[in-house]
Formats: C-alpha cells, sequence, structure tokens
C-alpha cells in the first residue's frame, strides 16, 4: 500500500517501514489524545505530512514523526512518506531543534535533543548554540534541566506516567527546598506514576507529602493516596474555616469598614 499523497513536495521518498532505526523514540513524549485523533485522521486520508530523520549507509534514522509511525504501523502500512534531512546524524538534531520551533517540540525534548549533542557527540555549549543560532544561556538552561532529572524521575516522565507540567511547575517549590532531597521526589513521583491524576490533585498531594505531617507522607508512599486525596478535596481552602470566595468577601468587608470609620472620623457632622 503507498501512503504517498498525490502531490507530494519534491525530495520526499516511499520507504518501506519494516527496518527503520528507531533510537531516539524515547527522547519524545508520548501524546495519547493527540494520537488518537491522528490514527483516526490517518486512517481516512493516510499520512499527509512526511516523517523525517537521516539516511546512512542504507539505514534510516527517524527523528521526527514517531506518532504518525506508531500510527502507520496500527493500520498496516507498509511503507511511509519520508523527507530526509542528509546523511550526518548531528546535522539532523540540529535541524530537528530548528524546526523544533514550528513543530513544538517540549521543553524537556529539546532538552533531551541538547544532552545528546553536548553529552554523546560531543558539542560544546557554544557550538550548540552557534548552530541553532541561540544563546549560551538557552542551551545551558536545557542542560541544567535534563541534569537535576534523576532516572527515576525521567523514565517516569518520557514514559508518560507522570504529568511534565506537574513535575516542573507543581514539584518546583519542593524541588528548591533544603529539606526535600532526590530521593523524596523519586519516592513521590513513584507513588504516583501511571495513576492519571490531575495536576490540582498532584499539587495537593504534593503539599501533604512535603509539607504535612508524616502519617500522610506514608499514606501516599503505601499507594493509599486516595483517602488523604479525599481529606484534601473535602477541607476549606482557607485556614480558618473559609472558602475562597468567603476569604475574599471578608476581605472586601474589612476593607469597607476601614474607609468607613476613616470618612467618618474625618467629618464630625455625620455623627450629629
Amino acid at each position: 500500500m503507498n501512503s504517498l499523497p498525490e502531490g507530494a513536495p519534491a525530495g520526499v521518498l516511499d520507504l518501506e517501514l519494516s527496518h527503520w532505526d528507531l533510537r531516539y523514540e524515547g527522547y519524545r513524549l508520548p501524546q495519547p489524545r493527540l494520537e488518537e485523533k491522528l490514527l483516526s485522521s490517518i486512517a481516512q486520508e493516510g499520512i499527509r505530512q512526511p516523517l523525517q530523520g537521516v539516511r546512512s549507509h542504507s539505514t534510516t534514522i527517524l527523528l521526527d514523526g514517531f506518532k504518525r509511525c506508531r500510527c502507520a504501523r496500527k493500520l498496516h502500512l507498509q511503507v511511509v512518506p519520508f523527507s530526509s534531512w542528509g546523511t550526518d546524524e548531528v546535522m539532523g538534531i540540529v535541524k530537528l531543534l530548528c524546526a523544533g520551533r514550528q513543530h513544538s517540540l517540549s521543553l524537556l525534548e529539546q532538552a533531551r535533543f541538547v544532552d545528546e549533542l553536548h553529552t554523546q557527540r560531543g558539542l560544546s555549549i557554544a557550538e550548540i548554540a552557534g548552530h541553532l543560532a541561540r544563546s549560551k544561556a538557552w542551551v545551558s538552561l536545557r542542560l541544567g534541566l535534563l541534569k537535576e532529572l534523576s532516572p527515576t524521575v525521567r523514565e517516569a516522565l518520557f514514559a508518560g506516567a507522570f504529568p511534565v507540567y506537574s513535575y516542573l511547575y507543581s514539584l518546583g517549590p519542593f524541588r528548591r527546598l533544603k529539606s526535600v532531597s532526590a530521593a523524596d521526589l523519586d519516592q513521590f513521583v513513584q507513588a504516583l506514576r501511571g495513576q492519571k491524576l490531575s495536576v490540582r490533585q498532584i499539587e495537593g498531594l504534593a503539599q501533604g507529602f512535603f509539607r504535612g505531617p508524616e502519617s500522610f507522607r506514608r499514606e501516599i508512599l503505601q499507594g493509599n493516596w486516595r483517602l488523604p486525596l479525599q481529606r484534601l478535596e473535602q477541607a476549606p481552602s482557607d485556614p480558618d474555616g473559609c472558602s475562597e470566595f468567603e476569604r475574599v468577601v471578608l476581605q472586601g468587608l474589612e476593607l469597607t469598614h476601614k474607609y468607613m470609620l476613616r470618612i467618618i472620623g474625618k467629618s464630625p457632622e455625620l455623627l450629629t
């Protein structure tokens, strides 16, 4: 079956899928919902956008298009459209990072490929920055982000077992605390991996895990996170027993009372 659409741009090849090198598949974050939509679209219309990578010694190394590749396999497509970025693997990664501005590579995905260039391919920070037309600070930020990930956290994030947003932002304040160790973060991520919790739920459990009583922490580590989560959801958001709305209203009433007293104090005739 030929999956190459009519009117495909010049330079696009129709290649067999069976012997492709997918060594960089684990560098990309899974997006199950988007992939489901893509599967339906490809089933109806075929692959409209060619997969991209490099070809060296008759080996096709895929760099962009892993979701399309998996969809093609599920649909039993034998060949798919492919656009080559040349034969140099390093320059292929550079082109991916440049194209990533349009292909929406996430911050962590950028970090993974930048680390590949720096750690595995031996490019200096200045060389990477030059190739990408970026600042050295841009490169260093991504290298630093990946360096702080423990193997446990990295595996969970790139496996799609723990939300990236929750790790970067909900756990961000705790990652900077001296009282919270890398082992503590590993335990929290490991305890909740694969549970498909919302960002809000993870944030609430993190507050209790890192700042709450030992009993709260123990429940999570033992896999009993539902009970403390239920308690959190039932508790009022304000320590004085008020909801967020009630707290805002009370603050407004306090300010109103304050200014009424000030006006009365400056206008003695209002007292007669």
